[in-house]
């Protein structure tokens, strides 16, 4: 066994906290380089005649990338405290590994040798809100989506999709906008809904905040959102609002402040600036968000500024009974605002969501502390990669969906943010190639995985556009421009995965990953619920082999109904050129 590829560490993705009385416990060993695992494990005062007294159990394989091989075992400590280690065996070799290294046989004089859960606390735990799971997002960009109250439109504002939008246009989009199509959202399947930021700014986008309390007039006012949240509320819709905190706008009053008394300013600092007095050019002497001068960059850590957006989170919750924040920009803010936001806000509502923007490597904001979730590009990348840009394999790509599903704790994943598309993306037909079948099979993958998935605005209509400004583009409300095969495709997913708590919140297993041709077999498991999900990610017709086990069950084909059992010795779906086929597996 190679003993330089075994790893674990008693925290985050590997050791943790599932609920108030079960621990998860993780280990990666080389692919293919051991047979079988047993976890050890006992309380870390239970001794017996000077002997330390320990139980073994198997450890499950839950995935293999092209390196590694997963192990998991989920076992409740009778008192809340663990001490832990690990049975590994390949042929006739026996190794258990331990906090302090390898030995042929299990150490039982003292348990310093052995890893150590202390105890399970409740306050430490991870806990995301539930309805997250069970939650369809749609992101709106409100500038794009909908002119509800064209009296309130700004000067100049285009006439309604009559040409392609500019960094600087203006449509009309507001709140009543998306007031006026709320049924077309819940008949869509919807029941979350993420709008980027509302408040006062003077771009079309609002990244560079003026006021945080006030709403963009351009939008609507309060009494509108009240009513939108009102209106959501009541067709089981939740909402997320964006919040930019990490930087301000340059119309920002402190800031205006700052520009107009320097350092005499009462408010200097609220920003990071190295010296007066301020300047723009050629890159600000003030942090921004990256080297943009109307984005200055606010400084957190101050408690000012922090007793100011902390209150801007409290007020939206506490005023108009939002769900959710979405937090732009989360990663470059000091980890000790986050704790205190996620207090602040957790205070007033307990089941608010906190999502934050990152999008890399996030297991430092998801220790329970500080987000409920963040925004799971790594998901994104590689499904495009996979379904829409055909540049990784099967195998590939599922390692990737392995290598990220071991990247987290369970429940990190069961809340993850799993988008396609979104406002700083090209559109996904775009990336698709115009090919709507590739499209579909994204929808698919995205709406039977594991977390929450978001759609963005017009993508389940078709809509193409690069990057911003152009996948920026207004709501197509024409049926005849609108794809409408692709609209019912992603409908009547969104239903099957209401239908099957499997789909939402079971867990995934890839059972077969071909490269010729590129096919994709995965199962999601919930209690006794099996749906297995079957994918031809190839431009020719494909016979895919089941799993052997699948013999004398039942399958039903989710999509038409049809229920016939699975008798042959060899088991095939047909499949035609970028098809699919999920089946629900019943037993006899």
């Amino acid at each position: 066994m190679q003993k330089e590829a075994i790893h674990h560490r008693p925290t985050d993705n590997f050791a943790y906290a599932y609920d108030g009385e079960t621990l998860h416990l993780r280990l990666r060993t080389k692919k293919d380089d051991v047979d079988r695992v047993e976890l050890l494990h006992g309380d870390p005062y239970e001794w017996q005649d000077g002997a330390w007294q320990f139980q073994t159990m198997p450890m499950q394989k839950t995935g293999s990338d092209e390196r590694f091989d997963y192990w998991f075992a989920e076992v409740r400590p009778p008192y809340r405290r663990l001490r832990y280690g690990f049975v590994l065996r390949a042929g006739g070799e026996q190794l258990v590994y331990t906090e302090k290294g390898f030995y042929h046989e299990a150490p039982s004089d003292d348990t310093a040798y052995y890893f150590c859960f202390p105890f399970l606390h409740r306050v430490d735990l991870f806990q995301a809100p539930g309805w997250v799971k069970d939650t369809v997002w749609y992101q709106i960009f409100p500038e794009r989506f909908a002119n509800g109250n064209p009296a309130i439109s700004p000067e100049g504002a285009r006439p309604w999709g009559s040409e392609d939008p500019t960094p600087t246009s203006f449509f009309g989009g507001d709140l009543q906008g998306i007031i006026d199509h709320l049924d077309y959202l819940a008949d869509l399947g919807i029941t979350g809904l993420y709008l980027t930021p509302i408040f006062r700014a003077p771009s079309n986008h609002k990244y560079d905040t003026a006021d945080y309390f006030e709403i963009d007039p351009h939008f609507g006012d309060k009494e509108t959102l009240k009513t939108l949240v009102k209106r959501c509320h009541e067709k089981g819709i939740r909402v997320m609002l964006d919040a930019v905190f990490n930087h301000c706008g340059y119309e920002f009053a402190p800031f205006q402040d700052v520009l107009k008394n320097g350092a005499a300013s009462r408010y200097k600092d609220w920003f990071h600036i190295r010296e007066f007095p301020l300047q723009t050019e050629p890159r600000p002497n003030y942090d921004t968000f990256a080297f943009v001068p109307h984005m200055p960059k606010l400084n957190t850590a101050h408690p000012e500024v922090k007793r100011y957006l902390l209150d801007v989170a409290t007020y939206w919750i506490r005023e108009f009974d939002i769900d959710g924040w979405r937090l732009d920009v989360a990663n470059e803010i000091d980890h000790q605002f986050w704790r205190e936001f996620r207090q602040a806000v957790k205070a007033l509502k307990p089941d608010v969501y906190i999502l934050g923007e990152i999008w890399h490597d996030a297991m430092p904001w998801l220790r329970g502390d500080q987000f409920d979730a963040v925004m799971n590009y790594p998901f994104t990348d590689g499904a495009l990669r996979f379904f829409a840009k055909e540049e990784i394999s099967a195998r590939q790509f599922a390692d990737i969906m392995i290598r990220l599903l071991h990247s987290y704790p369970k429940q990190v994943n069961e809340a993850a943010f799993n988008l396609l598309g979104s406002h700083d993306t090209p559109r996904l037909l775009t990336v698709c190639g115009g090919d709507v079948r590739k499209a579909k099979l994204l929808f698919l993958f995205q709406l039977t995985f594991t977390g929450s998935p978001c759609i963005y605005y017009g993508d389940e209509i078709g809509m193409t556009g690069g990057n911003d400004p152009e996948c920026r583009k207004c709501m197509v409300w024409d049926p005849e421009h609108q794809n409408r095969e692709l609209l019912a495709h992603v409908k009547r997913l969104i239903a099957l995965r209401k239908q099957h708590r499997a789909l939402r919140r079971g867990d995934v297993s890839f059972l077969s990953a071909d490269d010729n041709p590129n096919h994709l077999v995965y199962e999601k498991i919930d209690g006794a619920e099996t749906v297995l999900v079957i994918i031809n990610r190839s431009n020719d017709a494909a016979d895919i082999p089941l799993p052997l086990d699948l013999r004398g069950k039942w399958l039903v084909d989710l999509l038409t109904g049809e229920r016939f059992a699975a008798e042959a010795e060899t088991l095939c779906a047909s499949l035609p050129p970028y098809g699919f086929v999920l089946y629900k597996v019943e037993s006899w």
